[in-house]
């Protein structure tokens, strides 16, 4: 069965990320800056590079794949909770080349923007914490 709890929009933040910066450090700053503990986030944009993860369901362990190129965040959506008491922008990430070819994964450090625009859904309800799941080795939401 699933386990949720409703939400309320509180607050919508749109912008866009310094050129240069790294995408998943410049989303979590935005989120610390403003002191948003749960919510949504989406954007677009364009890639100098990126590095992307994978989660390996076997061996419980994150595996990456940086792509050197040029590439356009075709779809970027995540969410926004707490772990270890700091807000975590928990985002996938698929981006395309010059040819279309897609890649997606779990976004990480060390994916830097070219241009990127950005809009985060801040929700007022119950406080998501990551923690520990001992199922799948994963740090998910402690409901």
């Amino acid at each position: 069965m699933a386990i949720y709890n409703e939400v309320q929009l509180q607050r919508i933040f749109i912008g866009k990320l310094k050129h240069d910066g790294d995408l998943l450090e410049e989303l979590t700053s935005v989120c610390e800056e403003n002191d948003i503990h749960l919510g949504r986030v989406g954007a677009l944009g364009a890639v100098k590079k990126a590095r992307l993860g994978f989660y390996n369901q076997q061996n419980r362990k994150y595996e990456f794949f940086d792509i050197e190129e040029s590439l356009e965040i075709t779809n970027l959506f995540g969410n926004i909770s707490m772990r270890d008491g700091k807000p975590m922008v928990h985002a996938h990430v698929t981006v395309s080349d010059a040819q279309g070819r897609a890649y997606g994964g779990h976004l990480v450090a060390g994916t830097v923007v070219f241009a990127c625009e950005f809009i985060i859904d801040v929700y007022k309800g119950p406080q998501m914490r990551r923690a520990y799941d001992e199922e799948t080795g994963l740090p998910l939401w402690d409901m």
